[in-house]
């Protein structure tokens, strides 16, 4: 088994769970900068976005807003709720798209039941947001539900 340290002034202690998720969440912000490709594609969108969201004991819901040619302007955590819900608004989320001037956004929230499978409740906030943003010319690419077990992309299953 492999330890990790962490070091604290002179001091060095083994680090912990918390210590390991923190730093890689600080590694994948590094990483992803406005402007740049990093998430260039479903599986490292879903990565990024299972690290940031997965990891939590509440939901929280995000979005990360693109440019025409789907490169991240921003990534945004937007609502943060308890245990089982987050009370999402799409009045703010079309407010925040207009205000970064985004093409597209991917809608995501965590799961902290660690069963990513969406429900009737997200398949209804996706429609509604879709609506909402299209009357702006915004797109809705996607809705990732996001846990520590995985990520499920309502689009791959159809259901935007």
């Amino acid at each position: 088994m492999t330890r990790l340290y962490v070091r604290e002034g002179e001091e060095y202690r083994e680090a912990t769970a918390q210590d390991v998720f923190g730093r890689a969440q600080a590694l994948m912000a590094q990483r992803v900068r406005a402007g740049t490709p990093v998430l260039d594609s479903p599986s490292k969108t879903r990565e990024f976005l299972r690290l940031r969201l997965g990891t939590l004991e509440h939901e929280v819901f995000s979005a990360l807003f693109l440019t025409t040619r789907h490169r991240l302007i921003e990534y945004v955590e937007l609502f943060r709720g308890t245990i089982d819900g987050a009370s999402v608004h799409p009045r703010e989320i079309v407010k925040e798209a207009l205000a970064r001037n985004a093409a597209a956004i991917v809608i995501a929230h965590g799961h902290p039941s660690s069963d990513p499978t969406p429900s009737q409740a997200d398949e209804l906030l996706t429609r509604r947001l879709r609506e909402a943003l299209a009357l702006v010319d915004i797109r809705l690419l996607d809705h990732i539900v996001a846990s520590a077990g995985g990520c499920v992309s309502m689009a791959e299953l159809g259901l935007m």
